[in-house]
């Protein structure tokens, strides 16, 4: 005769598969923990404010009216490097052909001291020292005006008691300048202060 729980072995057991009861204490433990996450341990949730769109507009004109405004001046500089550029190879051809001329108007200057500037050469000579002085250039170089060793060039030189110091005595060749450039320096003669080594009488005395 068969029993009803014939088949049942005493070394099988029926496996329970609801999980224990946790204790008290990893109760605890568990509240206090961080909860881990696949991307980390979970971070307070970010509180995002809202932008200002009136500001941000404001931002970025400003941003671009910065821009606008170091651009027009970048451009101002060049355009006066540009044209410093411009004037100064103008001034340097203008300086370059007057000197060329300088022998010419040296033998003007001697044609009308010895008499001979008259008539139709003259009237050509004019034109060219006009034409030369519109351009820029200047004569320099007087009798009696004082010595300057920065356009004035000496190669005599005399003492007198008439003068209070370096002066120009006789221009023996004109100098020119071209704006502030000096062409060629004035030659010229030099009288230097000397006392007349005649003595001084004495105030008579009471």
């Amino acid at each position: 005769m068969t029993h009803p729980h014939e088949d049942e072995r005493p070394d099988q057991a029926v496996e329970d598969h609801r999980l224990p009861e946790p204790e008290a204490d990893q109760v605890v433990e568990a509240e206090v923990l961080d909860v881990e996450f696949e991307g980390g341990k979970h971070a307070a949730p970010e509180i995002i404010f809202e932008e200002d769109p009136a500001a941000e507009l404001k931002a970025q004109l400003d941003e671009r009216t910065g821009d606008l405004q170091r651009l027009t001046a970048e451009y101002a500089n060049y355009r006066k490097r540009v044209e410093r550029d411009r004037e100064a190879v103008v001034s340097n051809a203008k300086a370059q052909v007057a000197g060329e001329l300088l022998a010419v108007l040296d033998d003007v200057e001697r044609a009308a001291a010895h008499g001979d500037l008259t008539g139709a050469f003259k009237a050509v000579a004019d034109k060219l020292v006009a034409a030369l002085q519109h351009t820029g250039l200047e004569s320099f170089g007087h009798d009696g005006e004082p010595f300057d060793p920065a356009v004035h060039e000496a190669v005599q030189h005399n003492t007198s008691p008439d003068v209070a110091g370096p002066t120009v005595s006789a221009v023996l060749r004109r100098g020119y300048r071209f704006g502030e450039r000096v062409l060629r320096p004035a030659l010229v003669a030099v009288t230097d202060f000397e006392a007349s080594g005649v003595p001084v009488p004495d105030q008579a005395q009471d």
